[in-house]
């Protein structure tokens, strides 16, 4: 079982001024409200593998490890758990004025339904504020 949520923005800044905030993930703090804390596990700079404990509110921490990371366009990271894997995926296109950021969260395994089900709208919330506070973080920096 699979349950996917998505949302799009259009960003009215290049992918190089974009591209710092959204992969500067212990950073996501300062920027947007859906998340508490950022923390590397292992140190060192963002590349596959590398680790966070992510704490946001509402939400019991949770470790993701990367899993791709495509610099500057493209990361992604998965937190695994029993019955459940969350893989989201964080992606920057550049189009006419500035680039497209698209949020895509994916929940698998025996209890991808139950999770989407009581966190469902909580997670669509939260993705949609995180492009909305992106936008807005990487438009004031003009």
């Amino acid at each position: 079982m699979s349950r996917v949520f998505t949302t799009s923005i259009v960003i009215a800044a290049p992918l190089e001024r974009v591209w710092p905030l959204l992969a500067g993930v212990e950073r996501w703090s300062e920027w947007t409200p859906t998340i508490t804390r950022v923390t590397a596990l292992a140190g060192g700079a963002a590349r596959v593998g590398a680790r966070y404990r992510v704490e946001q509110p509402k939400l019991a921490p949770a470790v993701y490890t990367v899993t791709s990371w495509q610099e500057p366009r493209e990361f992604t990271w998965v937190m695994r758990s029993p019955g459940i894997e969350g893989v989201a995926s964080h992606a920057l296109t550049p189009v006419d004025g500035g680039c497209r950021l698209d949020l895509r969260v994916e929940f698998k395994g025996l209890l991808a339904g139950l999770i989407a089900a009581l966190a469902g709208a909580l997670t669509q919330d939260y993705i949609e504020t995180e492009a909305r506070c992106l936008k807005a973080a990487a438009e004031s920096r003009a």
